[in-house]
């Protein structure tokens, strides 16, 4: 989110593109010659607080990705490494309305952390917050647009397709005074629920909290997703902008209490019983054109 709350900005690079119709198809008919590298994409979507959005997820064939040590290409878009600075050069087209979206993002983290996280009691699915406290720059030719503010980079890494083992979650993330605190409420297909509470300071030294109480959050309006977050006792949670409002998928920013601050945080909840279902699967390509195979 920008310093001056105006604008936000979301990346998501994908190896074996887990909200993929065309890999989910592929994975439906047990096709011998599955890859999940012939599944990749670059979600990037940009948001303004006077609601307009920008949003191109493209998704690519093997062909189109580049890999190396401090780098990684997907099509024309890509990002690198260089020991201090997260760099992503992006060049993509807006769906449903074409546009070009053209740009430079660099994230600066504070420090990085180096722990994974399993999110479910078989292990298949970690998480790691590489850096829980970061700054961002963005500075776009298409359209024009400039501004920093505050970031966040994590990596997610699964053994199977996400609704195999979640039946839903709610993440999210706030910056604190201190650093930034990072939640996960899960449930697992096998019923079990999980939770994961996390307080991060400035220089990555991370520490396991108890989880807040469970706060509702109201039901998305256009999809009727529902959403819930955790708030300290005697405080109350509300949502403040939802940001996406997709049959199986909301963000939102959330006014919470966490650590002891009222904080702004950026909100997601996933419903996969949703996104498992056959009408959805037919909407997801008008939001995710798919561009070549192999």
């Amino acid at each position: 989110m920008s310093d001056d709350g105006q604008h936000g900005l979301t990346v998501i690079a994908m190896l074996g593109n887990v909200f993929s119709p065309y890999y989910a198809w592929r994975r439906r008919r047990a096709a011998p010659e599955l890859d999940p590298f012939d599944h990749c994409a670059l979600n990037v979507v940009l948001y303004g607080r006077d609601g307009k959005k920008r949003w191109a997820m493209t998704e690519r064939g093997r062909g189109a990705l580049q890999q190396e040590r401090d780098s990684l290409r997907i099509g024309p878009s890509g990002l690198h490494w260089d020991g201090e600075t997260l760099t992503i050069d992006v060049d993509e087209v807006t769906v449903p309305l074409p546009s070009r979206l053209r740009g430079r993002i660099r994230l600066h983290p504070a420090a990085i952390n180096p722990q994974h996280f399993t999110l479910d009691s078989q292990a298949r699915h970690r998480w790691r917050p590489i850096a829980p406290v970061a700054r961002v720059e963005l500075d776009f030719d298409n359209p024009g647009l400039r501004w920093s503010g505050d970031g966040y980079l994590d990596f997610n890494q699964g053994a199977e397709p996400l609704e195999a083992g979640f039946q839903r979650w709610d993440w999210s993330r706030a910056a604190l005074s201190d650093g930034a605190a990072t939640l996960y409420d899960a449930t697992e297909r096998n019923g079990r629920n999980s939770q994961l509470t996390l307080h991060f300071d400035r220089q990555g030294r991370v520490e396991q909290l108890e989880p807040p109480p469970r706060a509702p959050l109201p039901t998305a309006s256009v999809w009727r997703v529902k959403r819930g977050t955790q708030c300290e006792h005697g405080h109350q949670a509300r949502v403040l902008q939802t940001l996406e409002d997709t049959p199986f998928y909301v963000r939102s920013v959330v006014e919470t209490q966490l650590c002891g601050e009222r904080v702004e945080s950026v909100h997601e909840s996933l419903d996969l019983d949703r996104f498992a279902a056959n009408w959805v699967q037919m909407l997801l390509p008008f939001r995710m054109p798919r561009k070549g195979w192999g």
